[in-house]
């Protein structure tokens, strides 16, 4: 236990100097081993997804899709976060410094580590999820298990539809080794030279614009697949006539795909931006999958030519990329997936009548609306707040962030709507968000064609923070409707993300992005804020004042409590100040969705502290930080994680919600998640993740989820009867 005295008096008070020295005062008193491996926590929150696809109470194709989301997750993983560290390695940076260990022993834990899920998940497929598929009437085959009048009908397949897009390429001297993509199949083929006797070597890539699983036409009443590289590869001879098809292997590439921009050495980011993403194709190799039966020979090949070690190579039973199991979601199958749910108009959203169309920004006037997603709909809340604020001859402005949409999103259309009609229409877009540069590329542009005012943000910052605001003008006063949210203006992903918004037409949230937003499209710099904390000069310092606030009330005797949900908790700062509300007593509730590094129950450190992980049908996205405050609750919604790159590289906002009902809704979502009687992971303070999903007698716990579609059903269904 340490000291609190240095803390104690004044400290909500104290200047930011001195609120810094005694932080790092009592910091300097917490053991040096308190963190756990952000990069093997990550891990283990796969290893989650895993259990997902394992159990056989859920849905059968939608344990095929949790395989998938496993290989998809573990591909962005190498390519950014592997290949960040040997990034460091190579350039000799430290590592962040809640690892503490050396940079080629972090990487050969995560190998390990790696290695063993992967082999956990091939296993899950072959020996569990397949055999259920195939019970259930969806078989994916070999080409042994085909009859003959199978393969003839695949062959004709073949030859009319795979055979024309095929590309051999030879190695040889006249051909030097060929350029392997990132994340493409692969076949390593070894042939023999009929008329001389001489072995070549060969590599033929699996076209992935052709479906990775074929369907078979079949007359036994049953779903028959196979992969598309079993059908090439038992049509090799096709590919090489007049010679000896020796073997054939599958193999797979992973490419660091991380972007580096130097900001303040450009002068225009989206043309540094696209020659980076140019060069992302042609980043180093750092993971090679292969089949298990490959022999010496070809791997040595492999190991040679694409400079890659043998720690860097995951020999695996095929088949190769489960993303195909995506494919699976094409069939027709309700009965193997979740039942549908369509979300629900938030109360306050709903028409007077049945057959008219709701006045958003009359319920916003009424009163604040907190709307959660997919429970409740976005298209009849956030999207059709946008649609009518391009519509209204009222609206003067409209300004909005958007990091991950689409082009054809109706948010988008919205917007050009809104600037063709001639309204002021600013769009901040950052085109920077992994993996969607590209395409948020174009969308940008094709907003500036319209009209629409469109920046890029700060230099040196990603812009995170989900905002928009309208500006109405009713009876000669100019009024600011307010929309902060945990999630991105997408419609498609709104359907499968658990997210929160706020609706206010509350003056100071007003003022706010107001001033929020001249920051971001000019030179104003804001350094206060009303109702919102803001990244990265204010949110971090704001939330460790409220969990020291939360610290001195409980050595005061006061009421106090510390609950925060996030997607991941990674900042030292944010941990340690977390560790020193335990140390006083103060009970503190973490429900995180992936990494955590925080070790919860440890004596003397954070026995006051309980982690849990929700995982199911939808992806938990929200982000609520509560502080009891002696009984006068403050809980805040938004954008941010408990990450260096959110605290410090990103602009994020938080805004405080003031309603009581509000508040009371989140406390029992809260209540909800961290009760026994939930199923969940809980973490120990080794790190280890554990399922609670059936009570001692093997009773199922309750889904949150599925609780809170019905809560929402229930709320519905209350105001029609009133």
């Amino acid at each position: 236990m340490i000291e609190h005295d240095v803390l104690d008096a004044g400290l909500g008070d104290a200047d930011d100097d001195d609120f810094d020295e005694a932080v790092e005062a009592v910091d300097a008193q917490l053991p040096e081993n308190r963190y756990l491996d952000r990069e093997l926590s990550w891990l283990a929150f796969n290893r989650r997804v895993l259990e997902l696809a394992e159990d056989p109470a859920q849905p059968t194709l939608e344990r095929a899709n949790f395989l998938a989301i496993f290989a998809s997750n573990l591909d962005e993983f190498f390519m950014v976060r592997v290949a960040g560290l040997q990034r460091r390695i190579v350039t000799g940076l430290a590592l962040p410094t809640n690892v503490g260990r050396a940079p080629l022993d972090v990487l050969a834990d995560i190998s390990a580590e790696a290695h063993r899920l992967q082999l956990r998940h091939a296993a899950a497929w072959t020996e569990q999820v397949r055999p259920a598929l195939a019970e259930s009437g969806i078989e994916v085959v070999s080409w042994e298990e085909l009859d003959d009048a199978e393969r003839e009908r695949l062959s004709e397949y073949f030859q009319a539809q795979v055979f024309p897009v095929l590309m051999p390429l030879a190695v040889d001297p006249a051909h030097p080794f060929p350029y392997i993509s990132g994340l493409s199949l692969n076949l390593a083929i070894r042939v023999r030279n009929a008329r001389s006797g001489r072995q070549e070597f060969a590599r033929l890539k699996v076209p992935p614009m052709l479906p990775r699983l074929v369907q078979i036409p079949s007359a036994r009443g049953t779903a028959r697949y196979l992969p598309l590289e079993g059908l090439i590869a038992n049509h090799l001879g096709d590919l090489f006539p007049g010679m000896e098809v020796l073997d054939h292997h599958a193999f797979r590439l992973t490419r660091n795909e991380d972007v580096t921009i130097e900001e303040d050495e450009t002068e225009n980011l989206i043309q540094a931006l696209e020659a980076e993403l140019l060069r992302r194709r042609f980043g180093p190799p750092i993971r090679l999958e292969i089949t298990d039966d490959m022999d010496d020979v070809t791997l040595d090949l492999l190991l040679s030519e694409l400079d890659i070690t043998e720690q860097e190579v995951y020999r695996l039973p095929g088949p190769l990329d489960l993303r195909g199991l995506f494919d699976l979601s094409r069939i027709d199958r309700p009965d193997l997936r979740y039942p549908p749910h369509v979300p629900k108009t938030a109360v306050a959203f709903q028409p007077p009548e049945h057959n008219r169309r709701a006045d958003v920004f009359a319920a916003i006037r009424r009163a604040d609306v907190l709307v959660h997603h997919p429970y409740e709909s976005f298209a009849t809340s956030v999207q059709a707040f946008l649609e009518q604020a391009a519509k209204d001859p009222h609206v003067l402005a409209i300004k909005q962030t958007l990091y991950r949409t689409s082009g054809d999103s109706p948010i988008v259309q919205a917007l050009i709507d809104a600037a063709e009609s001639g309204k002021q229409v600013l769009a901040l877009v950052e085109v920077k968000a992994r993996f969607d540069e590209a395409a948020n590329i174009v969308w940008a542009r094709k907003l500036e064609k319209a009209g629409v005012h469109v920046v890029y943000g700060l230099v040196g910052l990603k812009t995170h923070c989900k905002l928009a605001l309208v500006i109405r003008e009713e009876d000669g006063v100019l009024r600011h409707y307010s929309h902060v949210g945990t999630g991105n203006y997408n419609p498609k992903t709104s359907r499968i993300y658990e997210d929160l918004g706020l609706f206010t037409v509350d003056n100071e949230v007003g003022r706010d992005l107001t001033r929020l937003f001249n920051e971001l499209s000019g030179y104003a710099i804001e350094k206060k804020f009303k109702r919102l904390l803001v990244a990265p000069l204010h949110l971090r310092k704001g939330l460790i004042r409220l969990i020291d606030k939360e610290r001195r009330h409980a050595l005061a005797g006061k009421r106090a409590g510390i609950r925060i949900k996030v997607n991941s908790m990674v900042d030292e700062q944010i941990i340690d100040a977390l560790y020193r509300a335990s140390q006083a007593g103060v009970p503190v509730e973490v429900w995180v969705r992936g990494i955590c590094s925080l070790k919860p129950g440890v004596p003397g450190l954070s026995e006051n502290i309980t982690v849990r992980s929700i995982l199911g049908r939808y992806l938990e996205h929200s982000r609520i930080f509560a502080f009891d405050n002696g009984g006068d609750p403050q809980v805040y919604i938004g954008s941010a994680d408990m990450m260096h790159r959110n605290l410090d590289r990103r602009v994020e906002a938080l805004v405080r919600v003031s309603a009581a009902g509000q508040i009371a809704e989140l406390t029992t979502l809260f209540d909800l998640a961290m009760s026994p009687g939930t199923t969940s992971w809980h973490l120990g303070p080794d790190g280890e993740w554990t399922r609670h999903s059936t009570t001692d007698s093997g009773k199922a716990l309750v889904d949150l989820q599925e609780k809170t579609m019905a809560t929402v059903q229930r709320r519905r269904r209350a105001r029609a009867v009133r």
